[in-house]
């Protein structure tokens, strides 16, 4: 599986254009799809233009980014993102690659299935190891704001919480480098294995490259069924120590502070559903999952509904996007103070990638736990953040922003 994954990437490079999404065999709830890549572009549109036919019958994968949140929120404004990720794109790829155990299915509009095949099964095992992905040696990762400026802004949020202005708010900060030289897939691979995650992915638009190891669902409808999976609530492991880590667990789900961050999620994601579900038909399905991933313990619940009648996958991320679980509550005066106190546009961070079934399913991750590339300007970044309630400290929140932090430090060759 590892060396078929390994080859699938080293195909896909030739493509100025692909995506590719991969589970790393967990079996969470409502699984999807294992690993599953597109690539060329048969044809392609953004939310704006999106028409009742786009897509329909044929695989479809897309991003969005934040930005995106003009058109469902009709909230403007905020810092540029360094990156340039355009707000949306969906496309039709030449190519789709289905890989389940050990059988690799192909789909192609040109028929060449057979020399596709054979193409991938002739690439070489895997992208070249350190240093190969830095040809020009590690990049130097700067902090864009300080340990005291994130301190003192989150002061600020909470004193906006006080006020009532909003109740939690999802506050993030950037890492960055200038003049960065990386192979993307390289460090995509590193990525992988440092931290494998359930919503993973490698994603090209041109010269723009998202790599992520991503924990979290944001949306996927099955048939009429909606589901999203919100975290909220995040702590370190200790794998070397089965005893404290089942304390961890323990002390995660007791966190009455997590619990309050979590259900607040829960709320939102509710209200959004019940805009596009038929009346009664939301639930909470789960309330404060505790799930295993490699660096840290999340806290996740799962919300579902029925679907109604007439409502289209444009209608549903117009409903839920962005989703609550990177913004916060209420979310449209969270959004606002986002782009007011953030220093550094999201771009595709808190957004998703993902893809569209011909039979209209869909399946959409959280763009969390990200390096972010823009080869033309050499800029690389990734971002980090968490949840601002009125009880949080700010000092244990900067240190959860380091512990997420780890798994991208590792891939990019820091400690």
């Amino acid at each position: 599986m590892k060396l078929a994954k390994a080859q699938m990437l080293d195909w896909l490079s030739r493509f100025s254009i692909f995506c590719f999404l991969d589970d790393h065999g967990y079996r969470l709830p409502f699984h999807g799809q294992e690993c599953i890549a597109g690539a060329g572009v048969s044809r392609h549109w953004t939310f704006s233009d999106w028409d009742a036919g786009n897509g329909e019958g044929d695989w479809t994968f897309c991003h969005l980014a934040y930005g995106l949140k003009a058109r469902t929120m009709g909230v403007t404004g905020g810092p540029p993102d360094p990156i340039g990720f355009p707000d949306s794109f969906f496309f039709i790829p030449e190519y789709v690659l289905i890989l389940k155990g050990h059988e690799l299915r192909i789909g192609s509009l040109s028929g060449d299935h057979e020399q596709v095949f054979s193409d991938i099964m002739s690439a070489r095992q895997g992208p070249e190891r350190v240093p190969g992905h830095f040809p020009s040696g590690l990049p130097e990762i700067h902090a864009r704001i300080s340990r005291s400026e994130y301190i003192a802004t989150v002061e600020k949020l909470k004193a906006h919480i006080r006020r009532g202005d909003c109740y939690e708010i999802n506050f993030c900060q950037e890492f960055y480098a200038r003049g960065a030289d990386l192979d993307p897939i390289g460090v995509y691979t590193e990525l992988a294995g440092v931290s494998p995650n359930p919503f993973s992915a490698l994603y090209r638009l041109y010269d723009r490259y998202a790599i992520c190891a991503s924990p979290e669902r944001f949306i996927r409808r099955s048939g009429d069924r909606i589901i999203s999976q919100p975290i909220k609530g995040t702590l370190r492991r200790d794998p070397g120590s089965p005893e404290e880590e089942e304390t961890l667990k323990r002390t995660l789900y007791e966190s009455a502070k997590e619990r309050s961050e979590n259900v607040m999620v829960v709320d939102l994601v509710r209200n959004d559903l019940s805009m596009i579900c038929a009346e009664g038909s939301v639930r909470v399905d789960e309330l404060f999952g505790i799930y295993t991933f490699p660096q840290v313990y999340q806290m996740v619940s799962t919300i579902s509904g029925t679907l109604r009648k007439g409502n289209s996958i444009r209608d549903i991320i117009r409903a839920c996007y962005p989703m609550g679980s990177m913004t916060g509550a209420p979310k449209k005066r969270v959004l606002e103070l986002i782009d007011r106190y953030e220093t550094t546009g999201r771009g595709l961070f808190s957004g998703s990638v993902g893809y569209i079934t011909p039979d209209g399913d869909l399946d959409l991750n959280v763009m969390i736990r990200s390096i972010f590339y823009d080869r033309s300007s050499r800029y690389m970044n990734y971002l980090v953040g968490s949840g601002i309630t009125f009880y949080c400290d700010p000092e244990r929140e900067y240190e959860e922003c380091m512990v997420k932090r780890k798994a991208m430090q590792a891939a990019l060759g820091h400690p």
